[in-house]
C-alpha cells in the first residue's frame, strides 16, 4: 500500500509520525478541509499532467484551478490529466492519495506559488485518508520539488 512506502519515506527524516490517518475519506480537497478543520485553500493537492508516456506532479493550494495558458508556457504542453489507472501506474499512487513523496522514479514534481501563501499546508500521504502538516520549505524539501511555477488562477 502506498501510505506505508510513503511512512517508510518519512522515516528517513524522523517524521513517519507526524503523518495523519483519519477514520474518513480525505480523497478531495474538501475532505481533507473537513478531516483537518482547515480550510480548503490549505490544502495542498497533488494534479497529475501527462507527459509522453508518464507524467509530472503540480502541487497547488486546494482554492486554485490551472490556468491553461500559464501552465503551456511553463511546461510546453497542454494540461492533460491521466486516468487514474494511469495516475496508478505512472506515480505508484491512487487517485485521491496521489502525493509528490515516494513517487515512482523519475516523476518530477512542481510547486506553485499559491501554496506560499500560508506557513503549513497538508499535502496527502499516498492515501485517500492521510495527510501531514509542513512548511513549504519543508514541502519543497521532501517532495524533492524541481522549482516554484507559477501556473494557477488566482484564489476567487
Amino acid at each position: 500500500m502506498a501510505i506505508e512506502q510513503v511512512k517508510e519515506f518519512f522515516k528517513k527524516f524522523n517524521m513517519e509520525e507526524k503523518i495523519m490517518e483519519f477514520d474518513t475519506s480525505s480523497a478531495t480537497v474538501e475532505l481533507a478541509a473537513q478531516a483537518l478543520n482547515v480550510i480548503p485553500a490549505r490544502i495542498a493537492k497533488t494534479l497529475s499532467f501527462k507527459k509522453d508516456n508518464s507524467c509530472i506532479l503540480v502541487l497547488t493550494s486546494g482554492d486554485v484551478k490551472i490556468n491553461n495558458p500559464k501552465f503551456k508556457a511553463e511546461f510546453g504542453m497542454r494540461a492533460k490529466m491521466p486516468s487514474a489507472e494511469e495516475v496508478l501506474s505512472f506515480t505508484g499512487h491512487a487517485a485521491g492519495g496521489v502525493c509528490p513523496f515516494a513517487v515512482t522514479d523519475g516523476i518530477p514534481v512542481y510547486l506553485d506559488i499559491s501554496l506560499k501563501r500560508f506557513d503549513t499546508v497538508f499535502p496527502a500521504c499516498g492515501s485517500g485518508n492521510s495527510a501531514i502538516e509542513l512548511t513549504c520549505d519543508d514541502l519543497f524539501r521532501y517532495s524533492g520539488a524541481e522549482k516554484w511555477v507559477d501556473v494557477c488562477k488566482e484564489a476567487e
